[in-house]
């Protein structure tokens, strides 16, 4: 996953031009890197699995991975009172333990970030929306681009931009994730764009 800040022009495009020049530079340079190791990141794994953690240190862990999560419902019968619901369960995950803390964010459609906004009120807990034709990031650029401003009018903190599947299974995925990116800067506002 790539997050990039709206406003920022991203310095690792430009320090990679000549590698993402065409397709076939691209595939040079990504086939040039080193593969990962699999027996080392198993052991460490391992490891990892066996070590004794006090129990103060759990519950800091456990409760910055709760602080990390965005509660999603991107199903097509999600309804306002279904995305109330999780945006209540988000300021509260625990509702027995008032010391459980709020997830990051909810992350919803365009059309439901209204009534996630509503719920959340001043909570501190960010609106994540899909846009750019989500889940398969096929439609044209004015669509997209369409998709991207209704869910930053509608007050959304975040934009979850899918990027095409089509570019991704032919492999031109940094060239169309870059486009993507720069034509959406005006449109996000200054919002964050993670590109899924």
């Amino acid at each position: 996953m790539t997050t990039l800040k709206a406003t920022a022009p991203s310095p690792v495009w430009s320090s990679f031009s000549q590698e993402t020049s065409s397709d076939a530079a691209l595939r040079r340079f990504l086939h040039g890197l080193p593969g990962v190791d699999q027996v080392g990141a198993e052991q460490r794994a391992a490891g990892l699995g066996t070590r004794s953690i006090k129990t103060d240190s759990k519950k800091k862990a456990i409760d910055l991975a709760i602080r990390m999560v965005d509660l999603t419902t991107l199903e097509g019968c999600d309804t306002p009172g279904k995305v109330r619901a999780l945006a209540s369960k988000a300021m509260r995950p625990d509702p027995a333990d008032p010391t459980c803390p709020p997830v990051a964010a909810v992350c919803v459609y365009p059309d439901m970030v209204p009534f996630v906004k509503e719920t959340l009120g001043s909570s501190g807990v960010h609106i994540a929306s899909v846009a750019t034709a989500f889940p398969s990031g096929r439609a044209a650029r004015n669509i997209k681009l369409a998709d991207v401003r209704d869910a930053v009018d509608a007050g959304a903190d975040e934009i979850d931009m899918v990027i095409d599947r089509g570019a991704f299974l032919s492999g031109r995925t940094w060239r169309s994730t870059r486009r993507s990116s720069q034509c959406a800067r005006p449109a996000l506002d200054l919002r964050a764009a993670t590109f899924i």
